[in-house]
């Protein structure tokens, strides 16, 4: 940058020894940092030698995290300035509301969300916040991560009250959020809302039919299929007891023979892509749970995969059929 100004240059600055990084004499593969970098790195670790904690240390360490948001020393000693001069941490936050929103995928960034939630200790509005987050990436790691520590941690019902809607909304948005299906499972299953046996099976039950609705209307969404095993996994159901309403799903359009309405097994749409790789490979599974002579149904519907619906992956739906005969000839 032609504007920038030097830190040797800057009032207040002038007692500070600035450390330039040590190179090893003649580095095989030297960074090309910009100046503007080295100066305010050259600062940074005169800083951090002298141990010093002040306002001007919060003014240096957001120009180099500005420049580098991953700097987790950085961070880390700006959260330490911060409790050391016992800074407004409220006000921190909204700061970080910024950096947030700008380096998304940063770890660094929601670690240091962490840390002063710690403190501050009011989530709700960090909720919203995030919320606001999901409308530039709702897919992103670190944001959900976050979230997910927020509910766990303070584990009130206020927080955990409104947030199967809000991953409804998440949901019809775009059916296929891989994220927000495992934040419907972390919510429903792993929070602990729901303790009562009658409850659990109101539950249950609301589930298994919502999962099921969605897969009926886009049946090719790996998100709904793996949701739908977990769901039984979580209540040791046997994946044969959903064969009624997986059938149909493995057969093509034409073959399709009712028009029936049942909530309990809803059929394919009509705009359904059919016959769906995920549900003959769902009916394998099932065969191949019950062994015997159900394990020549799967190595067949293996086959199907591998030769014609999901071609892709012919080899592993190969080695499928190698250890299902491996297991028949013992």
């Amino acid at each position: 940058m032609t504007d920038y100004v030097r830190y040797v240059d800057r009032p207040g600055w002038d007692d500070v020894v600035p450390i330039e990084q040590y190179e090893n004499g003649s580095p095989l593969a030297p960074i090309f940092y910009t100046n503007e970098y080295k100066d305010v790195a050259n600062y940074f670790r005169g800083i951090v030698k002298t141990g010093e904690k002040s306002e001007r240390v919060l003014e240096l360490t957001e120009h180099i995290i500005r420049l580098n948001p991953a700097h987790y020393t950085a961070w880390q000693y700006r959260y330490e300035t911060l409790i050391a001069i016992d800074a407004d941490l409220e006000k921190e936050l909204k700061l970080m509301d910024e950096l947030a929103i700008t380096h998304l995928k940063t770890y660094q960034v929601w670690h240091h969300r962490r840390l002063l939630m710690l403190k501050i200790r009011k989530p709700i509005p960090e909720l919203r916040f995030i919320a606001k987050t999901f409308l530039v990436d709702a897919k992103n790691y670190h944001t959900w991560s976050y979230r997910q520590w927020l509910l766990a941690y303070f584990n009130d019902e206020d927080l955990w009250a409104g947030e199967l809607d809000f991953v409804e909304q998440l949901l019809y948005a775009d059916i296929r959020n891989n994220s927000a299906w495992h934040h419907r499972f972390f919510t429903v299953f792993q929070s602990g809302v729901h303790d009562g046996e009658q409850d659990r099976e109101r539950v249950l039950k609301r589930e298994l039919i919502y999962v099921k609705q969605s897969i009926s209307l886009v049946p090719n969404n790996a998100s709904a299929w793996n949701y739908l095993r977990g769901v039984l996994e979580q209540n040791s159901i046997p994946f044969s007891k959903m064969i009624t309403f997986v059938q149909p799903y493995t057969l093509p359009m034409e073959e399709q023979t009712t028009d029936l309405v049942d909530l309990d097994n809803p059929p394919p749409s009509k705009t359904a892509h059919l016959p769906c790789a995920l549900a003959i490979e769902f009916l394998a599974d099932v065969y191949e749970a019950e062994g015997g002579d159900s394990m020549l149904k799967a190595t067949e519907l293996w086959k199907s995969l591998g030769n014609e619906h999901d071609v892709a992956h012919k080899k592993y739906w190969e080695y499928r059929i190698r250890e299902g005969l491996r297991v028949l000839q013992t």
